[in-house]
């Protein structure tokens, strides 16, 4: 059997219990990646269970509220001392709430921005010293297409897709001189959860693994120019 893709390297994706984190999680894992997967709840299934059994002891599942510093700080050094510094960080962790403007509770915006975008920078913020002592490495931020369109009753979530496209433009810039490449996913209506949620009714356009794709893309085959981008998966 040939090496995967991803052979010798480690990467961390959060919002691994479900839906395209699982996927991204899954899908690099069987590239030859260690994966480090986290979510605020592990109990109920996570990305280890769809890998091969006879590599899901090379592979770290963690709960961790990436809204919060120290619970992030805590991820972190449990995945420096198990796995080692990451190559690849997959900032998926997300959570959509549907609601007018007018009637949305404060904490429910506070709710969404610091899990869609704070999250982030929580993320970034912990794991930089690591990959820039590598001299290198991949940071994939998963956007939206409401992080490029103006959806009724999601303002809390575009609001922080649009702010994720953002951050992602602005931290390439920042971060190139250290060799770290940072793009971003922004996908249209994907098979999951948090589509029934925050569209009732709508038709996905695609599923997980379509979208964890891209991301192995970005990880492994897009070149090292290439940074700064916002990847629109839709038509």
């Amino acid at each position: 059997m040939s090496p995967g893709k991803l052979e010798g390297k480690v990467a961390v994706v959060t919002g691994a219990s479900r839906g395209i984190g699982r996927a991204v999680a899954t899908l690099l894992a069987s590239e030859g990646a260690a994966v480090a997967g986290c979510a605020r709840q592990m109990s109920n299934g996570h990305f280890v269970d769809d890998v091969d059994p006879a590599q899901s002891a090379r592979h770290l599942v963690a709960a961790c509220d990436v809204r919060l510093r120290e619970e992030v700080s805590r991820f972190r050094d449990l995945v420096l001392a198990r796995l080692g510094a990451p190559d690849i960080l997959v900032n998926n962790a997300g959570i959509v709430a549907r609601a007018s403007i007018e009637t949305l509770p404060e904490e429910t915006w506070d709710d969404v921005l610091a899990t869609n975008l704070k999250s982030m920078f929580l993320m970034i913020q912990a794991f930089l010293p690591a990959l820039r002592g590598r001299g290198r490495g991949r940071i994939i931020n998963m956007g939206s297409i409401a992080g490029r369109r103006g959806t009724p009753l999601l303002g809390a979530y575009c609001a922080a897709k649009h702010g994720v496209v953002g951050l992602t433009r602005a931290l390439a810039e920042e971060l190139r001189p250290d060799g770290i490449v940072v793009n971003a996913i922004c996908p249209g209506s994907v098979d999951t959860a948090m589509l029934t949620l925050g569209l009732p009714g709508a038709k996905p356009d695609m599923t997980p693994t379509e979208v964890a794709r891209v991301a192995l893309f970005l990880a492994a085959d897009a070149p090292a120019a290439m940074t700064g981008q916002c990847l629109d998966v839709f038509g």
